[in-house]
């Protein structure tokens, strides 16, 4: 018996500066009703999906800082979100800037929540994989300053059985790395959920941005296919406060094909009925039960064990 879920890419097109929480939760309901429409079970939307991307932008006082951050979710600004989506039965992906107090320490991460078709909170994660650089670059035409404002994810790659499988979530440029897919298949993802923030021009390796959108999905179709798992991963797109961004809004499935894409730069929602018993044809193709055993690679080396001194 299939195991179908309707799910909406929820690509969101730029968002100004002085842009209000306000205006972009009205643009996300309007993205939810029309999933709605289409019969979708669960949307998903981009990283740090409430604000402009100001980690593009050097900030030096806190305060200024701490505005573009949520202390928590919902807030006044989301709870429309959460009620919208309760009301019309449908579950959401959301990634934003988390701000909270732990041990008397002010924290900040890049974070995404999964919540059900009953406006409920059922996963929360943390960026790992944080790019960028800390000081300012004054030669750079943008910062990416990830590293600056967020602290590494403190969680492990976790799964939450929902939506009738097993659901895993990466933040952008977790999307890179082997790793992330493998630790979620290990606790048994059959679909992945992935905002992202992508630029299309790297400032230190601009050789390298013809190579941009193909690497974009080189890494997400590789990580379908030698995973088993369906991928449904969303840009925040176009042209933001000067800064290009990538769009290509896609979902994968676990054979690793493309099975949808977005083909705007601007608000776009695209649409599939995937069917989770793919990911586990997969899993019996490639008899993960058998062949997927890391007591099978021996020790893993530390990493000055492994590369040679200078």
């Amino acid at each position: 018996m299939s195991r179908i879920v309707t799910i909406g890419a929820a690509q969101s097109g730029p968002i100004l500066r002085e842009e209000s929480r306000s205006a972009v939760v009205e643009r996300q309901i309007q993205q939810l009703r029309e999933a709605h429409r289409q019969g979708c079970d669960l949307v998903v939307f981009p990283e740090v999906a409430l604000t402009a991307f100001f980690p593009h932008w050097w900030i030096e006082d806190e305060a200024e800082l701490d505005a573009w951050f949520e202390r928590e979710m919902p807030g006044p600004e989301t709870q429309p979100l959460f009620d919208e989506a309760a009301r019309l039965g449908i579950g959401f992906h959301l990634g934003y800037a988390e701000l909270t107090f732990e041990g008397g320490k002010k924290r900040r991460f890049n974070s995404a929540i999964l919540v059900g078709k009953d406006g409920q909170k059922i996963g929360h994660f943390r960026k790992i994989h944080l790019p960028g650089h800390v000081e300012y670059r004054p030669d750079n035409p943008f910062q990416n300053l990830e590293k600056r404002y967020f602290e590494f994810g403190d969680r492990p790659f976790e799964t939450w059985r929902a939506f009738g499988g097993v659901v895993g979530i990466q933040i952008c440029n977790d999307r890179r790395w082997s790793e992330s897919y493998r630790l979620l298949a290990l606790k048994g993802a059959e679909l992945v959920l992935i905002g992202y923030n992508t630029p299309d021009h790297i400032p230190e390796h601009p050789h390298m941005d013809r190579l941009t959108n193909f690497q974009h999905q080189l890494c997400m179709q590789s990580g379908a296919y030698q995973n088993a798992c369906w991928i449904v991963a969303v840009a925040k797109a176009g042209i933001e406060e000067g800064v290009s961004m990538i769009g290509l809004s896609s979902i994968i499935a676990p054979s690793g094909e493309i099975v949808a894409q977005t083909k705007t730069l601007g608000d776009e929602l695209i649409v599939h009925a995937c069917d989770l018993d793919d990911s586990k044809a997969y899993q019996e193709l490639f008899e993960f039960g058998t062949n997927r055993r890391i007591q099978h690679y021996g020790p893993i080396a530390t990493q000055a064990a492994a590369v040679p001194p200078p």
